[in-house]
């Protein structure tokens, strides 16, 4: 009992004088209270970099069209989905690097640099004036914005270990959030000097630039954002110092024990220290999470991508002949339904279930409803409505479900040290899938769009059937013995 009462105080009181990261252990040991700051800090900031992800798309087919590149109707689906790749093309590029800056120098400079990335280059993209602005404007955002992996280890060693599935659940439900905000605030504020003409003249910078307002909103936001995280606590360890500091009941015990306290609080530090010299490409539970979240990543992006695109297609090309503005009310009320739901449910499913089986679960809802996006086509009026807006909020729900249960995984598979690498890696696989998804989402619309009279799955049926392959795929890798897991005692 005298062994383990030892190691308990040394485990609470144990930590370096000027380490940031031993700073918030401390706080977290003293705190116990429900932890509402640190969830709405974390839920700002990916709220912040989800945004401006896919606001664009209510109203990319409309830029598209006026820009002029698309020479027939069918094509613009085809430009679009470059215009949605760049910024995961960029992503893709430097998240490994900004995971190695984040396990470096700190969790925070990350992400304060990606939140003025939003400021600047979404405010640039809602000014372009043509494709190529376009493309380079959010080739640099996707570049620059480099916080996701990072806020993701933020959220994990922010938190109590009782917190740190509702912390990761928080990161997963605020991007969710923000990648269905995002469209309804783009679905709403675009065009205005069309849509609210008493409000915004056509001379004004909102009519020469329709797409501006939508992005300056979301600029002014992530500005806010910004000035916010300033006071956020650091919390990557800095050991720079040889002494530690310890409180008077550990003094007591270590003279009790005969010990120098030095040297053996630095051996027991080190001792309970988790080993960080593992290569993260041979750490199988880590890999197999990211491969299977960079599935349903693709999954998800070609989802987002198409559904706008489908939505405001014409019902002669197999569309709802919805407007930007109808767009944007379907994806509020998403929004709003997940929100509920992650709050207030997926903690506790999560909790007795375990994220696998639920991902499991809603993979296989997710197939079952997209089955049936084809037949509500067919529908008008007050029941399409209903239709649209109720597959909506399921479709979202099961996929936030998914993604954060391997957000779960990945970030148990290693120690933190490494939590920024492992996170940097996650966000390049990722980019590089998502980066498929729209433009692959955009070319496959844009194909099944012309073939209306196909004899084998016409039209939009083979979008969503090809959207279901991919999600069956996704399904299978998560049994074993494709996907690891680490437990306490090892890899299960």
């Amino acid at each position: 009992m005298a062994e383990e009462y030892r190691e308990a105080l040394l485990k609470k009181d144990v930590y370096y004088e000027n380490c940031p990261g031993c700073k918030v252990d401390q706080l977290k040991e003293l705190k116990r209270g429900f932890p509402f700051r640190e969830l709405i800090s974390i839920w700002i900031v990916v709220l912040c970099t989800a945004l401006p992800i896919s606001t664009l798309f209510p109203f990319l087919y409309f830029m598209i069209r006026d820009f002029g590149v698309a020479e027939r109707e069918e094509d613009i689906g085809y430009y679009a989905g470059y215009v949605g790749s760049s910024f995961m093309i960029g992503r893709a590029l430097t998240s490994v690097f900004w995971g190695i800056v984040a396990d470096r120098y700190g969790r925070k400079p990350v992400i304060i640099i990606g939140t003025i990335a939003v400021v600047i280059f979404n405010t640039l993209f809602g000014l372009s004036v043509n494709f190529w602005m376009a493309i380079i404007t959010r080739f640099l955002l996707g570049s620059l914005n480099g916080l996701l992996g990072p806020i993701k280890a933020y959220a994990v060693e922010i938190f109590r270990a009782e917190y740190q599935a509702l912390g990761l659940s928080t990161v997963s439900t605020a991007w969710g959030i923000g990648l269905i905000i995002g469209p309804a605030l783009g679905g709403f504020l675009a065009q205005p000097a069309e849509k609210y003409p008493n409000l915004f003249s056509k001379e004004s910078i909102f009519g020469r630039f329709p797409y501006f307002l939508p992005c300056l909103c979301i600029s002014l936001f992530a500005l806010v954002v910004t000035i916010a995280t300033c006071w956020l606590p650091e919390t990557l360890h800095m050991h720079h110092e040889k002494k530690t500091s310890s409180n008077d009941s550990c003094d007591a015990l270590e003279a009790a024990t005969g010990a120098s306290k030095g040297d053996e609080t630095r051996t027991d530090y080190e001792a309970r220290k988790p080993a960080s010299n593992e290569s993260l490409l041979k750490n199988w539970p880590l890999m197999s999470s990211i491969i299977v979240y960079c599935i349903f990543s693709l999954h998800d992006m070609a989802y987002t991508e198409i559904f706008s695109l489908w939505a405001e297609s014409s019902r002669k090309l197999g569309g709802l002949s919805y407007t930007t503005e109808d767009v944007g009310e379907v994806l509020a009320i998403s929004g709003f339904g997940l929100l509920v739901f992650q709050l207030l449910l997926y903690p506790y499913v999560e909790r007795i279930l375990g994220p696998v089986p639920v991902a499991r679960f809603s993979a296989i809802m997710a197939i079952l409803l997209l089955s049936c996006y084809p037949f509500i086509a067919l529908l008008s009026g007050l029941g399409l409505s209903i239709m649209i807006n109720c597959a909506s909020v399921m479709k979202n729900v099961f996929s936030v479900s998914i993604i954060t249960g391997l957000f779960i995984l990945q970030n148990n598979a290693v120690d933190q040290s490494q939590r920024g690498a492992a996170n940097g890696i996650s966000m390049t696989a990722m980019s590089l899938f998502k980066a498929v998804g729209p433009a692959g989402g955009g070319a496959l619309l844009s194909w099944a769009q012309k073939r209306q009279n196909a004899a084998f799955l016409p039209g939009d049926q083979i979008v969503f059937f090809v959207l279901n392959v991919v999600e069956l795929i996704g399904l299978l890798m998560t049994f074993k013995p494709f996907l690891s897991q680490k437990t306490k005692n090892g890899t299960a």
